[in-house]
């Protein structure tokens, strides 16, 4: 049976997370618990990994990171061996797209996600979260950092497009081509969607759903209604 799945709206490792991120603790399965800074690569890395570490250590979780900061490091079978022993997974912040480049159908990222079909607890935050649905929105063109087109993500929630920190300000995102079969998925800073059978708003603030142009905001916490299940299967 798959593990707890979060999708958290970014500022992440700060308080205002502690709802959803004592249900991760709570929920990890046995094994190492990983914090994966790939997203943050070329934002440092080291700070991200270090701000978790402190973050879920004050939970009663010790975290380490899983070294994926490159296309090399993800295709590595020690990396790959490590991630498919572990109980929890933590992708942080950064750059949308970079994650993606580095994940997708690689050794580490399929270790992860058939860890996670067998109970590991598994989260994104910001750029961490985007990735793991079925489209992840990078900028369009520099510097218009609001003007944003989707690329293939990881797909684990597929037919979804999270748009991060939307009460600061993802909801100015805009986006060159309409996804018309796509939910879009607005998370508040500190605020999470969270899968675990079902959908469920976790945090300060709301996820807001939006389809064909109509938004419904679920506040946090309470059922979330309109969004796909994550898969199960076939995730590469």
């Amino acid at each position: 049976m798959a593990g707890l799945l979060v999708l958290n709206g970014g500022d992440e490792f700060r308080g205002g997370n502690e709802p959803q991120d004592r249900e991760l603790v709570a929920a990890a399965g046995p094994g190492q618990a990983w914090v994966l800074a790939t997203a943050a690569a070329r934002q440092g890395p080291e700070v991200a990994a270090a701000n978790a570490r402190s973050w879920f250590g004050a939970l009663g979780l010790e975290v380490e990171e899983l070294p994926v900061r490159n296309r090399a490091e993800a295709e590595t079978e020690a990396l790959a061996e490590r991630a498919r022993r572990g109980g929890f997974f933590y992708l942080t912040g950064g750059d949308p797209g970079l994650v993606v480049r580095i994940l997708a159908h690689s050794r580490v990222w399929s270790a992860i996600a058939a860890a996670w079909r067998e109970g590991a607890a598994l989260a994104g935050s910001s750029a961490g979260a985007m990735a793991l649905g079925g489209w992840t929105l990078v900028m369009a063109r520099w510097p218009q950092h609001r003007r944003r087109r989707a690329i293939p993500a990881l797909g684990l929630v597929p037919g979804i497009a999270v748009l991060p920190h939307y009460d600061r300000f993802g909801a100015g995102w805009s986006l060159d081509e309409q996804l018309p079969e796509t939910v879009l998925v607005g998370l508040d800073e500190r605020t999470a969607a969270v899968f675990d059978g079902g959908w469920r708003a976790l945090g300060p603030g709301a996820v807001t759903v939006i389809r064909a142009g109509a938004a419904i905001r679920f506040p946090a916490p309470g059922r979330v209604e309109g969004l796909p299940p994550p898969r199960e299967l076939g995730v590469g």
